[in-house]
């Protein structure tokens, strides 16, 4: 049974009440304040409250300790767009047309009504400061294969034209499959056609070289070889991703979480670089990402994630802060490439870490994992955790969406919202605005 090793009113005197005070987040601002890795996550893609509170912290660690970038779980040029808004570059008139690069799927987890206000937030902030102290804002992820071919072209052109023929040539190897990256991964994968790896690789060779070229440059040449190189960089790694991706033999999670890390690291430097001092920056992703993977069903399955990868390298610069949710509402598509709904969250599953933190009976809570695991060991052994991401399936929740975790393994500190409410889409559709009929839990499960 779930509370034979739990005791909800033990847990009760370790937690921290969240009342909605300005000092509410200091515990956690103060835990951070000297780590060069802030890791911030979510237990779902969808909630207000984790993207609201997550904000909240990031403006604090940037105003009070230097932190001097964010880092999300979205696409580098896509990001690089709401980074040169942030940065004084008035190409977008608003934080809200600095946001319309997130047009894919899912548009709602970066195009949204709580990341609008922080953009917003971020530009009046760094409207103050001098160009060399500006925050900035850039993305990990590596879906953004054709957008990042066109980015490296784009910049060649003007920087290199001779060099941008032979990016185009190189490149020109993707054009038979029309910008359909699932069509380019059926084909390799098939042996219907021949890979175009040697191409994006040898661009990225090309771009790594030029880069030292340009080492000794004006700082704002620098940042557009740097915002290229990385460009080239995503087209060879989602090429291998997407080539991959349909090899049961390979773990296309691995090569997504490794990409982002590299990422991570690639920014840092040249944020040293470009600053003379150590860069300390905050990433905004997924718990599934965020949390080490090593305390997790994830970890058993030996697929890895940012956080782990972080420790492993940053132990004593790092800290990761994950969130959970009881019920509510989220919003989250039912299948890939559909457009979001606003869904009832399902009543935790008895077992799980967000039933014991509901039975807490604080609604909302700070737990310091550090201190509350050596009054409460419990908090370091195995219950089931859910996870929710762009596609939300309540019917077979407790298959597609709980792991095992422990839960002071795989975070530093954490929030616990008992009930939360769906993020506000930047564009509300019927569906929407309609929501969703709650359902009775099926008694069986």
């Amino acid at each position: 049974m779930m509370f034979e090793s739990h005791d909800p009113k033990a847990l009760r005197s370790l937690v921290q009440p969240l009342d909605g005070s300005p000092g509410d987040l200091l515990p956690v601002v103060e835990k951070c304040k000297d780590a060069r890795y802030v890791l911030i996550g979510e237990a779902t893609h969808g909630t207000h409250e984790f993207y609201r509170i997550r904000a909240q912290i990031t403006k604090l660690l940037i105003e009070r300790h230097g932190f001097r970038a964010v880092a999300i779980e979205g696409d580098w040029p896509d990001a690089h767009r709401v980074h040169s808004y942030v940065c004084g570059d008035d190409r977008d008139a608003t934080a809200a047309e600095a946001l319309a690069g997130f047009d894919r799927f899912p548009t709602w987890m970066w195009r949204n009504a709580d990341v609008l206000d922080f953009i917003g937030w971020l530009r009046t902030h760094n409207d103050k400061l001098r160009r060399d102290g500006k925050v900035g804002f850039f993305g990990l992820d590596l879906y953004s294969m054709y957008r990042s071919m066109q980015a490296v072209i784009d910049y060649l052109e003007e920087a290199d034209p001779a060099a941008a023929a032979r990016a185009k040539e190189r490149y020109a190897c993707f054009d038979r499959f029309g910008g359909d990256v699932e069509r380019y991964a059926r084909a390799v994968g098939a042996g219907l056609s021949a890979s175009c790896r040697s191409g994006a690789l040898m661009q990225l060779l090309e771009m790594q070289r030029k880069s030292f070229a340009v080492s000794d440059s004006l700082a704002s040449e620098r940042e557009r070889q740097f915002v290229a190189e990385q460009n080239a960089r995503v087209v060879a790694s989602a090429e291998e991703y997407y080539r991959t991706m349909i090899d049961a033999e390979i773990s296309s999670w691995n090569l997504r979480d490794t990409f982002m890390f590299s990422t991570l690291e690639h920014l840092i430097h040249h944020l040293d670089y470009q600053h003379s001092s150590p860069a300390k920056v905050v990433v905004w992703a997924h718990n599934s990402h965020v949390g080490d993977a090593r305390a997790t069903t994830l970890g058993a399955g030996r697929e890895l994630n940012i956080g782990q990868l972080v420790r492993q390298s940053h132990l004593p610069e790092c800290r990761l802060i994950g969130f959970t949710t009881s019920m509510g509402t989220v919003t989250a598509a039912s299948q890939w490439h559909a457009e979001p709904e606003r869904k009832t969250v399902r009543i935790p599953v008895a077992g799980s870490w967000e039933a014991l933190f509901s039975a807490v009976r604080a609604p909302n809570f700070y737990l310091d994992m550090e201190k509350a695991s050596l009054a409460y060991p419990a908090l370091m052994g195995p219950l089931m955790e859910r996870a929710i991401g762009v596609i939300y399936l309540p019917q077979t929740e407790l298959y597609s969406h709980y792991l095992h975790a422990r839960i002071a393994g795989q975070f530093d500190a954490l929030f616990h919202f008992d009930q939360t409410r769906a993020v506000e889409p930047l564009e509300r559709t019927p569906r929407w605005e309609a929501g969703e009929v709650p359902e009775t839990y099926p008694s069986a499960v």
